[in-house]
């Protein structure tokens, strides 16, 4: 019997225990010393997959420990004592971790984390050369509509509309009769993004942008407008409302870092002032 084989003889077992033991900590695998019970996999197999699924997941799962625990028992065979011995690691990770919960708790308590319109708006006039664009963005929207039911003069004054009524009537005659119809959550987006799934062939994205305020075509069955509401061209500084979250989070990154060291100064000062530490005099200082 191949390997498959066997893993998949293992799973229907393993079904087999589930069906007729009520104890879950039967056995389905052994290496050495170490056992892969019922309980054991059954815990690992997601909620969400099939029967089919869960058997060739189940599969999987046996093979991949099985290999762990061949790998593990050979290196136990092989290394030298004071290469298995990983309590000084285990307590390295264990210190980090309890301080990294404790700093994360901290902030979660105590932390400010508003960011100022102000200092966004600064931080983002101080570093306009960090944001300079490399790639054309608009803000726009994209119409498909069946040709019979279109009328791309209204249509192209709704677009370009500023009057929140006009668009909610484009929004309506839209939701109504397009086939397709995106405004992009009135955000900017990559040009490209918008132009992809239409049937305009653009050779110069750039003159496009420069030159029209709308890009149409119509075939036997479609009318298809792009109505480019605003742009900025690849080499520009971005509009602030685009890198806007990317700021915030920046100077809030920031703000973590301070915190934490504050943290670290505060403790320590604690300590001292308390009396937590003490410092013996060596050889090599006068402490």
């Amino acid at each position: 019997m191949n390997k498959s084989g066997v893993y998949s003889l293992i799973f229907m077992l393993f079904l087999t225990a589930c069906n007729l033991f009520v104890d879950n900590g039967e056995p389905i695998a052994q290496v050495g010393k170490h056992i892969l019970t019922v309980e054991e996999l059954s815990k690992n197999i997601p909620d969400y997959l099939d029967d089919t699924d869960s058997s060739l997941w189940a599969d999987d799962y046996i093979k991949r420990w099985i290999q762990t625990e061949l790998l593990l028992m050979k290196a136990e065979e092989n290394l030298e004592a004071d290469m298995k011995d990983v309590s000084k690691e285990l307590e390295e990770y264990r210190n980090s971790l309890i301080v990294y919960r404790y700093k994360n708790e901290l902030m979660k308590q105590k932390m400010d984390t508003t960011v100022n319109e102000a200092d966004i708006l600064k931080y983002f006039n101080e570093n306009r050369e960090s944001f300079i664009l490399n790639r054309n963005i608009v803000k726009a929207i994209y119409i498909k509509v069946p040709v019979e039911v279109s009328n791309p003069e209204n249509i192209k004054d709704l677009c370009v509309s500023k009057d929140p009524e006009q668009l909610t009537k484009l929004n309506e005659y839209c939701v109504s009769y397009a086939k397709i119809y995106d405004r992009f959550n009135d955000q900017w987006v990559a040009a490209d993004m918008v132009l992809k799934n239409t049937p305009f062939e653009i050779t110069n994205q750039q003159h496009i942008l420069e030159t029209k305020r709308f890009i149409e075509s119509s075939d036997m069955n479609y009318y298809y407008l792009v109505c480019i509401r605003d742009y900025r061209l690849s080499g520009k500084v971005s509009p602030l409302d685009y890198v806007y979250s990317d700021i915030r989070n920046l100077i809030l990154s920031k703000q973590k870092m301070q915190f934490l060291k504050q943290i670290e100064k505060d403790v320590y000062k604690e300590g001292i002032d308390n009396k937590k530490v003490k410092l013996f005099k060596t050889k090599n200082n006068r402490l």
